[in-house]
């Protein structure tokens, strides 16, 4: 096994040893804790003798041992057990138990990464299956010393194992694994602009992942830092809320450092809900968050956190089914203040946070909050096809509270959407890939901030507008005719007078036959009325009351307003309703929205754009911004396909009746030659 396809293989064969025994979702619950344990086996294996000796040596003498047998094994935790998986198998017999000897046998630290797996419980099952011998002997049979597997190929084998194991679930749609290349994108995008200050002596500098998965966007950003400076000092953080993705993440970075400092920065839960970073900002965040998946799970901490003013959370929350704009926004209240350097974000979302919700809506406000702060510097439209369990539309998202003085009050949009290859093999979903070169295209495009075909440079208003509400003038008219009269029996405050709610039956007798006796009067009222058509509803009202009077009848305002409703209809040629106080009332039916551009002026717009085709028309005053209170509701959207949308003209009619007589010249030929073989 010499490559990283055949170690991947030969691990993933291990599903065939459990496939009777383990449902297929349920596979990586044998096999990725057993492949982190075996890696964690070969890496002590260098130093195991040592740390016993020191172990059985100091045991009884030292209170705390951690620090020696640390050092001894030349990480961050160790294993005092004799027990290998060598000399495990050689006791077939109390293999179990032996196994979980081993596995207690660990550091403090590393048994809390190991017990996230809920290891136990998978020994048992595996014992009572029979099985446990077998898959120990067929780990055993694979190396991971670092000699044999780096640290680097090794971070690649958890992944694949990660995205087969997703793939064989196919329950979590929204958790995509992010592709390398598209980390290797994000980490040119949020250092290029850095990159004087990165070659510096003796920097420091933090990088913090609020759903980190397995740790490759944390390893890359880390590893590009010391690529520019091999001397500067990088930290990782991240939080993750799935259990075995945090252990394999908290694992390999305690097996890539010495101090272990990066794995216990490495934090189990819920970004959203229990943020276990709250007291810290940094100079760089990344993350891919989950596409379209809800966060109801947080929902009630959320929204608590949402009405404090300044909250991670108070510009707004987005609908219950998607939380990226969670993320995103709990990555901004994480940047470093400005007066301190700033901080740099890259962020991979869909499509829908570009885009969805209205003027006024948590997702708008959000973009809103974003814009007028002029955080965002670009967005990045990616080919689709690249993720493993989507073929999805995806973008990153770049942000900076540190703006060069060029970019800001401006935002750059790059459709970098063809700049792909086809992949040899395709991995579930992902059938392209971006290659070297077009990461260093799309950087250089990204720094040279100017526009061309596939970069578009807009003012920060350029994505704003105000959602107007357009009224017209409610025009009916009425007439007391056989078929508006049956409707009136329909009406629910008409039907409603010989209905009572009384518990008597004797009150409750008398009620509904006074009702009843209401609503023959009221009938009786209107078949007497002449089969006039009145468009004009003071002149009507002035009728019906006074029959009314005449007949000494009093209704209330529910049954009055159903009477109008039954007996009128809508009527562009009759008069304008108007209300008490003589105003038009609005029909709101006719009632419609317009989004004006901020940068226009709504009454010009309004003059230019509406007036002319409905004269009649006004803007309501009720419909006011609850921030600035001016006329409408503000809303932001980013519709990345209208600003690079090219125009194709339809094909001409003689191209399309050339190629219809050469199918027809096809077909004729074909014909002919089938009546000369008959």
């Amino acid at each position: 096994m010499n490559n990283f396809g055949d170690k991947v293989s030969f691990i993933w064969s291990i599903a065939d040893l459990i496939r009777d025994t383990f449902k297929r979702g349920k596979y990586q619950d044998v096999i990725l804790p057993f492949t982190v344990l075996r890696r964690l086996d070969c890496v002590l294996e260098p130093t195991k003798e040592e740390v016993l000796t020191a172990y059985h040596q100091y045991k009884d003498k030292l209170d705390n041992l951690d620090p020696l047998l640390c050092k001894k094994s030349g990480f961050a935790f160790y294993n005092s057990c004799p027990y290998d998986f060598e000399k495990l198998l050689d006791d077939p017999k109390q293999l179990a138990a032996n196994l979980k000897l081993y596995i207690n046998s660990f550091s403090g630290n590393m048994r809390e990464v190991l017990e996230k797996f809920d290891f136990a419980n998978t020994i048992d099952k595996l014992e009572q299956s029979d099985l446990l011998f077998l898959v120990t002997e067929r780990f055993k049979n694979i190396d991971l010393h670092p000699d044999k597997v780096s640290n680097l190929e090794m971070g690649y084998i958890f992944e694949e194992l990660i995205r087969k194991f997703n793939e064989a679930l196919d329950e979590n749609p929204g958790e995509h694994f992010t592709p390398r290349e598209v980390i290797q994108l994000m980490v040119n995008l949020i250092f290029s602009p850095d990159k004087t200050q990165l070659s510096q002596e003796y920097i420091t500098r933090s990088v913090y992942d609020p759903c980190c998965g397995s740790g490759g966007m944390l390893t890359i950003a880390k590893d590009r830092i010391l690529e520019l400076n091999p001397k500067a000092q990088v930290f990782l953080f991240g939080q993750e809320v799935n259990p075995e993705t945090f252990a394999v993440c908290k694992s390999d970075l305690y097996m890539k450092s010495v101090d272990g400092k990066d794995a216990e920065n490495i934090k189990f839960g819920s970004t959203l809900s229990q943020g276990q970073h709250s007291d810290k900002t940094f100079d760089y965040l990344l993350a891919n968050p989950p596409y379209g998946k809800d966060w109801k799970r947080d929902k009630d901490a959320v929204e608590t956190e949402a009405q404090k003013a300044g909250s991670r959370f108070s510009a707004g929350t987005p609908r219950i089914s998607d939380g990226q704009l969670l993320f995103l926004q709990h990555m901004i209240a994480r940047m470093k203040p400005e007066t301190q350097g700033g901080s740099r974000v890259a962020i991979v979302m869909n499509g829908s946070p570009l885009f969805t919700g209205d003027a006024g809506s948590g997702e708008s406000e959000i973009r809103r909050w974003i814009l007028e702060n002029d955080w965002l510097e670009a967005i990045i439209a990616l080919p689709n096809d690249l993720f493993y369990n989507t073929g999805i539309a995806t973008y990153i998202w770049v942000l900076t509270n540190h703006k060069a003085a060029e970019r800001r009050g401006k935002v750059q949009l790059i459709n970098a959407s063809e700049f792909w290859l086809p992949m040899r093999k395709s991995l579930g979903s992902k059938r392209r890939e971006i290659s070297s070169e077009h990461i260093r295209e799309i950087t250089e495009i990204f720094q040279s901030f100017q526009p061309s075909e596939v970069s578009k440079i807009f003012d920060r208003e350029d994505f704003g507008y105000r959602k107007i509400t357009v009224e017209r003038p409610l025009r009916l008219n009425f007439q007391a005719s056989p078929e508006r009269i049956e409707r009136l029996k329909e009406q629910s405050a008409f039907a409603s007078l010989a209905v009572s709610k009384k518990k008597s039956d004797e009150m409750k007798g008398i009620e509904e036959q006074a009702g009843k006796e209401q609503q023959r009067l009221i009938l009786d009222i209107l078949n007497s009325f002449p089969d006039t058509l009145y468009q004009d509803r003071g002149e009507f009202e002035k009728v019906l009351k006074k029959a009314m009077k005449t007949k000494g009848i009093t209704v209330a305002p529910a049954v009055y307003k159903a009477i109008l409703s039954a007996l009128s209809e809508r009527d562009e040629s009759a008069n304008i309703c108007l209300d008490k106080q003589g105003n038009p009332e609005p029909d709101t039916d006719l009632r419609d929205t317009e989004n004006v551009p901020l940068k226009q002026d709504i009454n010009d717009y309004f003059d230019r754009e509406v007036l002319p085709h409905v004269t009649d028309a006004w803007i309501s005053d009720t419909v006011r911004d609850i921030r600035d209170g001016a006329l409408g509701k503000v809303g932001y959207e980013i519709n990345f396909n209208r600003y690079f949308y090219k125009y194709q003209p339809p094909r001409t009619l003689e191209a399309i009746e050339a190629d219809i007589k050469e199918v027809e010249g096809e077909i004729l030929a074909m014909l002919t030659s089938l009546e000369e073989r008959i």
